[in-house]
């Protein structure tokens, strides 16, 4: 080997080394350096996943993780929703609140059912749709559970019920490849497909198309409230106008998925992009975004790696982990626009 390729190879490995030394050296700044925020934020995102847990426990104690963890939590709103406040008239208007409201009640050009907007949260893709008559929105499901699957994806389900947008929606046991069997209930047509057998949180609609958000229900208290169609998944964002009392950073940045609606009606989904749990929004994020919209109700669904949308029969976001390659992980339940 020449003397000049040696030195160029010395080179080289030299300037890797110090992208090494510069990148722990950021590494361990942020671990224990100063700032509160940052060493939060990347714990509570790591404590809540279920594979990446160890992320947190290179840096800190179990005890330390601990008490970090308790100066990040929320308090749940201790009311249900009350639907007489949601009166529907989801019309175009001829004037309007602000820009935001304009852009969602605007309708794109020979399309009444829905309307697809994008923007960035942070460095992340976000997708919100309007569906312009929220009693056209139902509950889809995987065909059976608890037979030993691993459900179904959202663009299979969507095709089945003959859906135009569907997303993903409640929770299942886990075992990473995913399963057939949901948390909590699942509520169709007023009847009871699951249940877990203890209250829960229950998103839920209503006959005539409104969003019923019921704390620490059973199924067959949300469909004598006049659920129709319903799952269990918390927390709820908004209700009744009112945010979650967020304290810290609880669940970090993720992929995240939420239903709301607003006063008049118009129903909204709201997925974010998020890359590993590297990326993606905070709950707080997901509130800003819901209430500039003007959502008056709104709850946090699935995210992570199951978090997906589907529009037309096409895989609209960009699902994190393996779950882009396969158009979506395996899941158990989602919410349909079905005309």
């Amino acid at each position: 080997m020449s003397k000049k390729k040696k030195r160029k190879k010395i080179l080289k490995r030299t300037i890797f080394f110090i992208i090494i030394d510069l990148l722990a050296i950021d590494c361990f700044f942020i671990m224990y350096g100063p700032y509160d925020y940052f060493r939060n934020l990347y714990v509570s995102t790591a404590m809540n996943t279920m594979n990446h847990q160890w992320l947190a426990k290179v840096f800190f104690s179990d005890k330390k993780i601990e008490k970090m963890m308790s100066n990040n939590y929320f308090v749940t709103i201790d009311e249900d929703v009350n639907t007489d406040d949601i009166i529907i008239n989801t019309k175009e208007k001829t004037k309007y609140k602000d820009e935001y409201e304009k852009e969602l009640l605007t309708r794109d050009p020979d399309n009444d059912l829905y309307k697809l907007l994008e923007f960035k949260i942070g460095g992340s893709n976000a997708y919100l749709v309007a569906i312009y008559d929220p009693t056209k929105v139902h509950l889809i499901s995987t065909r059976q559970f608890n037979v030993g699957g691993y459900g179904e994806r959202i663009l299979t389900m969507c095709e089945r019920y003959g859906g135009k947008v569907c997303i993903n929606a409640g929770g299942f046991v886990d075992n990473g490849m995913g399963s057939d069997i949901p948390l909590g209930y699942v509520i169709k047509d007023k009847k009871i497909l699951w249940s877990s057998g203890y209250s829960t949180d229950i998103i839920g609609i209503t006959e005539d198309g409104k969003l019923k958000l019921l704390a620490n229900s059973t199924g067959e208290e949300a469909i004598e409230k006049g659920v129709v169609d319903g799952l269990t998944f918390s927390p709820f964002l908004i209700v009744n106008g009112k945010e979650l009392e967020i304290h810290g950073d609880p669940w970090g940045s993720s992929p995240r998925m939420a239903i709301a609606q607003r006063k008049d009606g118009v129903m909204m989904f709201l997925a974010i992009d998020g890359e590993n749990y590297i990326n993606g929004a905070t709950l707080k994020d997901v509130i800003t975004v819901l209430k500039r919209y003007g959502a008056y109700n709104a709850a946090n669904l699935d995210g992570g790696t199951s978090a997906t949308m589907i529009i037309e029969d096409r895989l609209i976001n960009n699902p994190a982990g393996g779950a882009k390659k396969t158009r979506g992980r395996y899941v158990v339940t989602g919410w349909g626009l079905i005309p």
